[in-house]
């Protein structure tokens, strides 16, 4: 085995998930997070297609059902919060707009942390800052710990990625806009939700959800807005709240409900909404997995699959070549490529169809909602779905020390 010093940056779904599957090859991760521990809490994310499969490999899925959140499905709901439209869980086959097996992100980190504490070398609370390649390795430089040399280079740090843009680039040249901005966080007050993940437009392209935590009086909210890039910065809380507040403020149902409870959250956190467009996931021995490779939005529902896939093919292909990352490489990109392609296309409409501009359009959006399960809504829904499995799963049970079946 060669290059088995491997450092991954970031220590989300897709970081961990990619720790844990080297560790299982035999090589020897060390995952540096600029938060100072595992991140709790979060929005709710799917478990669907491909994704599932590889958290049914790891052996995690009754650990995974045991933390699900419990959701009837979704439903659109108009300003006095009569259902305009409803999709429950159980259709297309439990993987529709809400799947039939949702975690909170927190949870499904603090399954994948356990899994691998043990025997992987965590960094809290430090990121990279250099990258210096050579023939033999690569020569990290970080903001707080000392400089290390690593064989290889993963990077998991998200749609900003330090690693993409030391290694591949500035990010304005490699993220798209999809004409959005987004917001999440955990509102302390009671909504009455009866299990649904409740959906709410309003005129100007508004978008506000509550849907249900796995704790009871906890609301996971989101509030979505349609917009042509602007200049905000990521670190200052209370400007992204205002920009919030003067966008929703009056817009009905349960806004002005969601903006006083998001003035307390512990968890706010906002972004714009972009597409990670890259031809190449490697260069050189750095290699990208999850959103700091191929970020599809929320909008797609299929983030937390490409992370945990693109984490399994990864190690998989380097524990398959004995650590030979140029074949590696090279093989994770062709199987990786087609699906990130397919998982990227946008819902019918894109961000115009999830956050229509005015009355009638929103009324058209309920319509095609209560259409879908109808020919030929339905064949598009169907399509949407099939994305999350439309990739070749190998079975590394060899290279992982896995019983086989």
């Amino acid at each position: 085995m060669e290059n088995t010093d491997i450092l991954v940056s970031g220590g989300g779904i897709a970081g961990l998930a990619l720790a844990y599957w080297l560790r299982k090859a035999g090589f020897r991760p060390v995952v540096v997070e600029r938060a100072p521990a595992p991140r709790p809490g979060g929005q709710t994310v799917d478990l669907r297609g491909a994704g599932r499969t590889v958290i049914t490999r790891m052996g995690l899925l009754d650990r995974v059902r045991e933390l699900a959140v419990d959701q009837r499905g979704i439903a659109l709901v108009d300003r006095d919060g009569r259902h305009t439209a409803r999709l429950p869980t159980e259709l297309f086959g439990g993987e529709g707009i809400v799947s039939d097996l949702e975690i909170l992100r927190g949870d499904l980190a603090a399954v994948l942390y356990e899994a691998t504490a043990e025997d992987v070398e965590y960094r809290f609370d430090d990121s990279i800052t250099a990258l210096t390649e050579d023939a033999d390795g690569v020569h990290v430089t970080f903001e707080n710990a000392p400089p290390r040399r690593f064989d290889l280079v993963v990077g998991a740090d998200g749609l900003h990625s330090v690693t993409r843009r030391l290694a591949f680039g500035p990010e304005s040249e490699l993220v798209v806009p999809i004409g959005g901005y987004t917001a999440w966080f955990t509102a302390r007050t009671e909504l009455d939700l009866d299990g649904w993940f409740l959906m709410y437009n309003a005129p100007g392209g508004l978008v506000a959800t509550a849907r249900p935590g796995r704790l009871p009086g906890e609301t996971k909210a989101g509030l979505s807005f349609r917009s042509a890039p602007i200049a905000y910065d990521r670190r200052d809380r209370a400007a992204q709240q205002r920009l919030l507040a003067e966008k929703f403020t009056g817009a009905g149902w349960e806004t002005d409900r969601l903006l006083a409870a998001m003035a307390d959250a512990d968890d706010f956190y906002f972004e714009s909404l972009g597409q990670v467009r890259l031809n190449d996931f490697t260069r050189g021995r750095t290699a990208l997995i999850g959103d700091a490779a191929c970020c599809p939005t929320p909008l797609t529902g299929l983030g937390t699959s490409l992370a945990l896939v693109g984490a399994y093919l990864l190690a998989g292909e380097l524990a398959a070549a004995r650590g030979d990352f140029t074949t590696a490489y090279a093989t994770y990109q062709h199987r990786m490529q087609p699906y990130a392609a397919k998982a990227r296309e946008l819902p019918p409409g894109g961000m115009t169809g999830y956050a229509p501009g005015s009355a009638a359009m929103i009324r058209l959006r309920a319509a095609s909602m209560r259409w879908m399960t109808r020919w030929p809504l339905r064949r598009l829904m169907e399509a949407q779905v099939a994305k999350a499995s439309e990739v070749e799963l190998p079975d590394y049970a060899t290279e992982f020390a896995l019983p086989r079946g």
